[in-house]
């Protein structure tokens, strides 16, 4: 890819680590590092008018990287004349010269030709599909999405990011928040242990953890009200053989997505309760209520240790088919289905049929 080691590699390295735009990093002068405070600096031109008046902070391994590329920069100049650059000519020098008609160094090499090169060089790695240097631009502002940085963060880091991006990068960023909080389980009030934490999004139970509590370690569920159903036969489409009482089954789980829906559970509760004609009355409820209490507090205090509390409180994750019947209980058997002749044969039994949903809901 790089014959001549004009530092393409250098550049791609730059541009993953930095999220500059290709055009700033090719056009780096020869002075572009510097240290504050002992942190190593990278100064480019934000402003595409060579006005290298902006500095980020940088991975040492790429300043390291760079400090060489100077080297052999200063190493071509001197080749050329027989001579060390001046501090002036120095100043003047571009960190990746153009091989040809710049004898004095002062010319970058073009961002054409290093756009021509990383495709080449994409296409000989087999990856398939279409892929830009500038995407490494969004995939750095995703990944600082996820570890916490604002968009006003990303906006001074990247420097220009024009509203369309910053709608998107919100939209990547709530994605990742729903992905991680549907993930976050604990178990539900049914549970021998309400409010365990099951999961946090990475973590997998052990065996032991996961025959107890009965959730399948393939983690498949199916949505059902306020929760997920991880019994194996009723996520595969069977009957359940509980009918359905999920809040009192120890198959059910409470997922992060789920904490709106059950706080508003809890205030509904709390509410029966002040209206209890008796005290005996009120000191029932609450006993009726305490399990899924605990699994209550058992998801807050999972959303409160891993950061993600208040972005659950603030969004309400479940969609709306999620609150519809559940499919199980209005579909037709397999059984039944395969028994049917398309071709127009003996015709199901529709009462036998109706009986059969009735069992099934």
């Amino acid at each position: 890819m790089d014959r001549f080691d004009s530092g393409l590699r250098d550049i791609w390295e730059a541009i993953v680590a930095t999220g500059r735009r290709g055009g700033e990093v090719v056009n780096l002068r020869l002075d572009c590092l510097g240290r504050y405070h002992d942190l190593p600096m990278l100064w480019h031109d934000q402003t595409k008018v060579s006005n290298f008046d902006q500095a980020i902070r940088i991975p040492e391994s790429l300043y390291r990287v760079l400090t060489m590329r100077q080297d052999k920069t200063i190493a071509r100049f001197t080749r050329l004349h027989g001579r060390a650059p001046t501090e002036q000519e120095k100043s003047d020098l571009a960190l990746f010269p153009r091989r040809s008609r710049n004898r004095s160094g002062t010319k970058a090499m073009s961002y054409g030709w290093y756009s021509t090169c990383f495709r080449a060089w994409v296409k000989g790695l087999d990856l398939g599909g279409h892929y830009v240097t500038h995407q490494a631009r969004h995939t750095l502002a995703t990944k600082l999405l996820r570890h916490g940085a604002g968009l006003h963060h990303i906006r001074r880091y990247l420097g220009h990011v024009s509203v369309r991006m910053a709608e998107h990068y919100a939209q990547v960023a709530l994605s990742d928040i729903e992905d991680v909080l549907h993930h976050v389980w604990v178990s539900g009030p049914g549970a021998d242990n309400p409010g365990e934490l099951l999961c946090d999004g990475g973590t997998t139970m052990t065996r032991q953890e996961a025959e107890a509590l009965a959730v399948n370690l393939t983690r498949r569920s199916t949505p059902t009200e306020g929760g997920f159903c991880t019994f194996q036969p009723v996520v595969d489409g069977g009957a359940c053989p509980w009918n359905l009482d999920c809040h009192n089954c120890k198959n059910f789980v409470l997922s992060g997505a789920d904490l709106l829906y059950w706080r508003r559970k809890r205030e509904q509760w709390a509410s029966h309760a002040e209206r209890a004609p008796t005290d005996e009355v009120a000191d029932y409820l609450h006993s009726v209520f305490e399990p899924t209490a605990r699994a209550i507090d058992g998801l807050e205090s999972a959303l409160s240790a891993l950061g993600l509390l208040d972005k659950a409180l603030a969004l309400d994750l479940r969609r709306p088919q999620d609150y519809f019947q559940r499919v199980w209980s209005i579909g037709f058997r397999a059984s039944q289905l395969a028994a049917a002749d398309p071709e127009g044969g003996d015709a199901i039994d529709l009462d036998e049929l109706d009986e059969g949903l009735e069992e099934g809901a």
